[in-house]
């Protein structure tokens, strides 16, 4: 068995987060990266973490939870990576492009990561 790394980058995904008002009311977009160290048993899907299941846990949790704070997304995100079959660790970076463009400046994202089961 064998560690490799995957890098999913630009997973986008409208979520109502946010600490200002009104921010967890209308949906706004985010877009999360992931760096995934995945085990590779065989060269077949079912030989490590299928990344189209990594892609779509991102999304639920951008999707379907509410925070206040960029870095508890990252965070969620990474967990719930991180515990699907096949992933040793995973880091989640979460940007917010409204942000970035409300405060003149080109991007705003909080990084987290979390080891797997």
């Amino acid at each position: 068995m064998t560690d490799s790394r995957l890098f999913l980058t630009g997973i986008t995904a409208s979520g109502h987060h946010g600490a200002n008002p009104g921010e967890k009311e209308q949906a706004q977009e985010f877009v999360v990266d992931l760096d995934v160290e995945v085990e590779v048993s065989a060269d077949a899907i079912g030989g490590t973490a299928d990344y189209r299941a990594l892609i779509r846990t991102a999304r639920e949790v951008v999707e379907l939870e509410r925070f206040d704070l960029l870095e508890s997304i990252a965070g969620a995100v990474a967990r719930a990576v991180a515990s699907r079959p096949g992933v040793v660790r995973a880091t989640a970076i979460v940007h917010k492009p409204n942000a970035a463009r409300s405060n003149d400046v080109q991007g705003i994202a909080a990084a987290a990561t979390a080891e797997g089961d």
